[in-house]
């Protein structure tokens, strides 16, 4: 049984966050997809079937050396959202030159349920993330977006994120928009 990372109290409710367990990895890959898919102007699906397929398999990312999936759980252990945690970029998976960035840390694939968002969850996920890369003395937390994400990105502005457009990358018709916090 794993240990709870963090335990907070919002809104009445206690939230977990703690690395995925194997037999969650498909719950979190649903609500990926659910999640990404109904943003409005982002790709679908069908239009980019590769990436709906590695976030439905989403708990496949940490076979590979220096990546967690990182869960928020409801006090009966209900997924209620999920990030992925890269301790070294090397196995980011974002074009461009992002992989070659060293003493930094990141996350991608930040999803929470639909009935949740709005409650300071995905703030929790990203604080850690954000703590992860401390207690690695990383120098700083590196994150992508689009623009069908404007809402996270006030929150990644809040917790201090700047624009680092040395990271910007296209993958397909869709501009993708580097961030990063010093530390």
């Amino acid at each position: 049984m794993s240990v709870p990372l963090f335990i907070f109290i919002m809104s009445h409710q206690k939230i977990n966050i703690r690395n995925a367990r194997p037999k969650e990895f498909r719950a979190i890959g649903k609500l990926m997809v659910s999640i990404y898919s109904q943003l409005e102007g982002f790709p679908k699906p069908n239009e980019e079937p590769e990436y709906y397929t590695v976030l439905s398999n989403v708990g496949e990312l940490t076979k590979k050396e220096d990546i967690e999936l990182l869960v928020a759980t409801s006090e009966n252990d209900n997924v209620v959202g999920a990030v992925v945690y890269f301790s070294d970029l090397k196995n980011y998976g974002a074009d461009g030159a992002v992989t070659q960035i060293q003493n930094a840390s990141g996350f991608r694939l930040l999803a929470v349920d639909s009935n949740e968002q709005g409650k300071g969850i995905g703030k929790l996920l990203c604080k850690a993330c954000i703590q992860r890369a401390q207690k690695l003395n990383q120098k700083q937390v590196i994150i992508h977006s689009t623009a069908s994400m404007k809402i996270a990105w006030g929150m990644y502005e809040r917790l201090g994120f700047v624009r680092y457009e040395e990271i910007d990358f296209t993958k397909g018709n869709l501009y993708v928009y580097g961030f990063k916090l010093s530390l």
